[in-house]
């Protein structure tokens, strides 16, 4: 009898990944700018050393991460390590756990704060692999337009909590890998115009 499969997809290494979850009822994950700027931080902290970030968007219920998976030499070499070597078997439970532990962190901090109990989010946080260069740029666009899409501004361009605008500044340093994604654009000017259409 075969095992059923999981509800998702298993992470791996140098794969891309599109990661989305929402809050957990009808709660806002973030209430304020110190929520937003904190869970920020917590990315950089816990998914960095094991990931490329090329977007992201926070809105108050829910937030989405374009990103990909660095090589376990890459990862090997952050943690000056050269003793370890992740069995096939165990390589998804390996990439999943700093994820857990930036939800789990992010949810102890809210909860301490608002002094409130329970998950904050969703069982488990949602994924989509990404093999095609169109499904790549579309999950992009998608991922910039969603203040728009859930009407918290007009134009999406002037929602704060989103990499679009760190594309549109380059000179600005940023921990968004901006390199690859422009591979893609012909300049900053196509750039923008690819996301000017809604899908």
């Amino acid at each position: 009898m075969k095992a059923n499969k999981p509800p998702y997809e298993e992470f791996e290494f140098e794969q891309m990944y599109h990661l989305f979850t929402r809050v957990s009822g009808n709660e806002n994950i973030f209430r304020n700018e110190n929520n937003y700027e904190y869970f920020l931080k917590q990315i950089s902290k816990y998914l960095l050393p094991y990931l490329e970030i090329y977007a992201y968007c926070l809105v108050p219920q829910r937030f989405s991460l374009l990103i990909c998976f660095r090589s376990q030499k890459e990862i090997r070499e952050y943690f000056k390590s050269t003793d370890f070597e992740i069995s096939t078997d165990k390589i998804h439970q390996f990439l999943m756990q700093p994820i857990s532990n930036l939800l789990n962190s992010y949810s102890k901090a809210y909860n301490k704060m608002y002094k409130r109990k329970g998950a904050l989010f969703v069982d488990y946080i949602k994924r989509e692999k990404i093999d095609e260069v169109d499904l790549l740029k579309n999950i992009l666009r998608k991922i910039h337009q969603i203040p728009t899409e859930n009407l918290l501004k007009s134009s999406f361009q002037d929602w704060k909590y989103s990499s679009y605008n760190s594309y549109l500044n380059e000179q600005k340093s940023s921990k968004i890998n901006r390199h690859f994604m422009m591979r893609y654009f012909s300049n900053k000017e196509d750039f923008i115009l690819f996301h000017q259409k809604f899908i």
